[in-house]
């Protein structure tokens, strides 16, 4: 009867089906259809006071600002609110007043662009028609064919006129003349005419008087609504609650305080540029468009429509409508595309898919204010997906942060054979941390989660192939890049953070590069000053060559010649075959070792056999692997080196070949080395 052998496969483990929906995800799914119901019917109480709970996020730093110049608290609220009613009205004045000056003008204007109008249609229409005309009569003489009958006559004078229908022309004599009926309307009373002329105001009024009245209790109890929303809702978590709070502030802050800034910078230079156009009025046209801007999207349009009506209008020709037109199609984009992008930042945290889709929703719950508030109610909805586990796809729907992990996008690259995107992302990734720094912390953690996959049998064996061309690809196309740390971001000459980066990835610390410099080959000791001193052997799973391969192209770039050799080249069978000339030390390469490491002491076994002065470097890719925690199993099975990342063993080399170790001149180690501390 024949035993199997340590390199035999496994059968695939059975994987579980997913599981059904929960209780919790039903209720998830109630709650949030009840509270789009809520928010729909409600939106006549849920308006006024959404506006001033934002109003009072706007208002908080005036009253911070007052609160240290030692006023009270009830004072300083007062003040700030005061100080925004009276820069509303303020603003209301001026608009109205310029207004009325040119309402008084508005028959002239109105002719004025009638005439324009008149000579468009008749310089443009009047030639499509004539060009319609004469195609009609090119193609009723052609040649060949006789010409068209002429109509008849509408009637024959000789015959008298036509006869008329019963019913049409004068009553026949004995009936009624009908009577002419004259509606006029009633004299209004005083009551009429106020309702008439009052109603229209006091809806905006009564939402004014509430979103101030609101803001004011906000702004005085700030603290203590907070100390009930922690109570209400995150009394078990302090720290999660906490840290939700006060992000919402300080994204809520930070983009009301860049929004009125590049809004005022985009009123300011609208005024400053229809001034020197000459159109009338420039500044009601400047706090227009200010205040237009902050409606996404269609507020820009808004604020153009009514300068180029009135530069129509004053001018008798077209110039001051191009030169209107050009200052905003130059202003926006600049805005737009430039200082919008520098001011704003990450601050948001929205993607741009997300305030479109939000934009519609919110127009479509509450109308035009739903439009203006859209953006940070958004906003709120995101911060509460990042810290509530339940609500975390309001994140992922709305957020500005990738969706998978550059490591969940090297698996899906490698995975569909894609290597041209897997090296886009690389390269990407390359402008903010060393080569060596992406392979440990997103290409071997790639291919952990395949041989994962393929442990658990949801990987097929037959798209291997089709991975390990695809991880090999990636490592010969990074051949050329060098094997360095990266420039901080303050020393970098745009000072910009690389595309695809996101903020989180920047603040972790990435390992640095190795960097130990080699003497020249001639002047190392033994089989250090051959051409490839190291030998690495790939484990016996289908994508620790890969693992090798990047280790070899690593020790290669810092001075150190590396080969790779399979792993059947270490069998039983072929181990006596294998060239072992000019090896100065073996690197042996796992991604999973199956919790049994039998199978390794057998190899170093053969290894030691076959050059038994040579050390071993074992390097194990899974994390939390027991022979690297556990001193006597890394003992048991006689490694000299234990790493688990690629820049400790790469550091481990150099460091050997630097003192001119071979053979017994390398110490045994008695306890396992843990990443990046092997001597």
């Amino acid at each position: 009867m024949s035993t199997a052998t340590a390199s035999e496969p496994r059968p695939p483990a059975q994987v579980q089906p997913p599981p059904s929906p929960d209780a919790a995800h039903l209720l998830t799914v109630v709650v949030c259809v009840v509270t789009v119901c809520a928010l729909y019917f409600a939106r006549e109480v849920l308006v006024p006071i959404t506006l001033a709970i934002l109003l009072s996020f706007v208002l908080a730093p005036v009253v911070r600002l007052l609160r240290r110049l030692k006023l009270p608290r009830v004072l300083a609220v007062l003040l700030a609110v005061l100080l925004a009613l009276g820069i509303i009205t303020l603003i209301g004045s001026i608009i109205g007043t310029q207004i009325a000056g040119l309402a008084r003008d508005a028959p002239r204007y109105q002719s004025a662009i009638q005439e324009k109008m008149d000579a468009v249609q008749s310089s443009v229409f009047g030639r499509i028609s004539e060009f319609s005309r004469r195609l009609n009569n090119d193609a009723g003489t052609r040649p060949g064919q006789p010409p068209a009958a002429a109509a008849p006559p509408a009637s024959d004078p000789a015959s008298g006129p036509a006869p008329s229908l019963p019913g049409a022309g004068t009553p026949a004599k004995g009936e009624p003349r009908p009577v002419p009926v004259e509606v006029r309307p009633g004299e209004s009373s005083t009551l009429d005419l106020v309702q008439k002329f009052v109603s229209p105001v006091l809806g905006p009024l009564e939402t004014t008087f509430i979103v101030l009245i609101v803001s004011i209790f906000v702004l005085l109890q700030q603290e203590d609504l907070r100390d009930r929303l922690i109570r209400l809702f995150g009394s078990r978590d302090l720290h999660r609650t906490t840290e939700a709070l006060d992000d919402a502030g300080r994204r809520l802050s930070k983009y009301f305080l860049a929004q009125l800034m590049v809004n005022s910078c985009f009123g300011v230079l609208v005024g400053f540029g229809l001034f020197l156009i000459g159109v009338p009025s420039p500044v009601v046209w400047g706090l227009l468009a200010a205040l237009f801007r902050f409606v996404p999207y269609v507020g820009p349009i808004l604020a153009a429509g009514l300068p180029l009506l009135l530069a129509a209008g004053t001018a008798p020709g077209w110039s001051m409508v191009i030169w209107t037109a050009a200052l905003f199609l130059i202003t926006e984009p600049l805005i737009g595309q430039v200082i919008e992008p520098m001011v704003y930042g990450h601050s948001t945290g929205l993607s741009p898919v997300s305030v479109i889709v939000a934009a519609i929703f919110w127009t479509w719950l509450w109308g035009p204010i739903g439009l203006i508030l859209a953006t940070p109610l958004t906003l709120c909805l995101v911060v509460l997906g990042r810290h509530v586990e339940r609500l975390e796809f309001l994140d992922v729907l709305l957020g500005d942060r990738p969706a998978l992990t550059p490591v969940q996008n090297f698996y899906q690259r490698i995975l569909a054979g894609d290597t041209d995107e897997a090296l886009a992302q690389a390269e990407t990734l390359l402008q903010d941390r060393s080569l060596t720094a992406y392979y440990d912390e997103v290409a071997l953690k790639g291919l952990r989660m395949a041989a994962t996959d393929l442990e658990r049998g949801v990987l097929p064996r037959h798209r291997l192939e089709g991975i390990r061309n695809a991880v090999a690809g990636l490592v010969d196309d990074l051949s050329e890049a060098p094997d360095r740390d990266p420039p901080e971001k303050g020393s970098r000459p745009d000072n910009t953070t690389p595309a695809g980066v996101s903020v989180a990835e920047q603040a972790v610390p990435h390992e640095p590069a190795p960097d130990l410099p080699l003497p020249p080959p001639a002047e190392r000791a033994g089989a250090w000053g051959s051409e490839t001193p190291v030998l690495c052997l790939a484990g016996r799973g289908p994508l620790d060559e890969a693992a090798s391969a990047m280790l070899a192209q690593l020790l290669t770039k810092h001075g150190l010649g590396a080969r790779v050799v399979p792993h059947e080249a270490s069998s039983r069978a072929q181990v006596s075959r294998l060239d072992t000339a000019g090896v100065a030390m073996v690197c042996i390469s796992y991604l999973d070792i199956s919790g049994s490491p039998a199978h390794l002491r057998y190899l170093l076994r053969r290894l030691k056999r076959r050059m038994p002065e040579v050390p071993v470097l074992v390097g194990l890719w899974p994390e939390g692997e027991a022979v690297l925690t556990d001193a006597a199993q890394a003992r048991a099975v006689g490694a000299d080196h234990y790493t688990a990342s690629l820049h400790a063993a790469v550091t481990t080399c150099l460091k050997a070949a630097v003192s001119g170790a071979r053979g017994s001149g390398v110490a045994k180690e008695a306890a396992p080395q843990p990443a990046g501390d092997s001597p």
